[in-house]
């Protein structure tokens, strides 16, 4: 999981009114592939150099990514990385935060909206689950280090999942699934975290204006968790 945009509610970016946080749910040898797929952009575009894909970063071309100023280049990155995105299977599950609406329903002391979007992901991954027809299931969730105080407070609201269940899913189901909750650093070369910052931009533009153009988002939108016929695995609050 990776999120995009600011999850607090005290000063809003007008231009950017929303927090996403998004979910890439995803087998283990599924996973493997991906990887590969990801790693092998790297090399090709930069060798040995360790690279973080960043979304801000990519579009912006800083840091590594000021190579992009070369159109042809970033024109053919593109190309790999929306491949990779477009061809791998994973599932898309997300929860987006309007603030300003949020706010005027429940003010701005009401509950964490990380922890809402958070509950949600874990809602709907279990819902995923119970239909996947496999042997030996285990959900675990791996995320991005924040500042101490934000991972120690994301981390009971976790452990407070697991002993009350949510509003949808009873305590026992997710114990069941052996899930579990591990924090990695930014610098930390997780392909899954780079892949879920990717996909939370486009889905972050999509709820901001449904009816703008999204190239990115229509790639993302084929892989949203879909349940007889409804789209299961985007939530937008409130």
């Amino acid at each position: 999981m990776d999120e995009s945009g600011d999850h607090g509610l005290t000063n809003i970016d007008p231009d950017f009114p929303v927090f996403v946080l998004c979910g890439i749910l995803i087998s283990e040898s599924n996973y493997a592939l991906l990887q590969e797929q990801m790693n092998a952009i790297k090399r090709d575009f930069w060798g040995e150099k360790k690279v973080i894909f960043h979304s801000r970063d990519i579009r912006k071309c800083e840091k590594e990514f000021q190579i992009f100023f070369n159109a042809e280049l970033k024109k053919a990155f593109y190309e790999r990385i929306n491949a990779v995105i477009s061809s791998n299977n994973y599932t898309v599950i997300s929860s987006a935060i309007n603030k300003e609406e949020y706010i005027h329903r429940y003010g701005k002391l009401n509950n964490d909206v990380y922890e809402i979007a958070l509950s949600f992901i874990v809602e709907r991954s279990i819902f995923f689950l119970d239909d996947v027809q496999e042997r030996n299931k285990e959900l675990h969730l791996q995320i991005e280090k924040r500042g101490k105080k934000e991972n120690k407070k994301l981390d009971e609201h976790f452990q407070r999942l697991l002993s009350r269940g949510t509003g949808f899913v009873e305590s026992a189901r997710l114990k069941n699934y052996g899930m579990t909750f591990t924090f990695f650093d930014k610098q930390e070369d997780i392909n899954g975290l780079q892949l879920s910052d990717l996909i939370a931009y486009p889905i972050a533009r999509y709820v901001i204006d449904y009816s703008r153009a999204n190239p990115a988002f229509e790639l993302v939108e084929k892989k949203i968790y879909t349940k007889n016929n409804r789209r299961y695995g985007l939530k937008v609050y409130p």
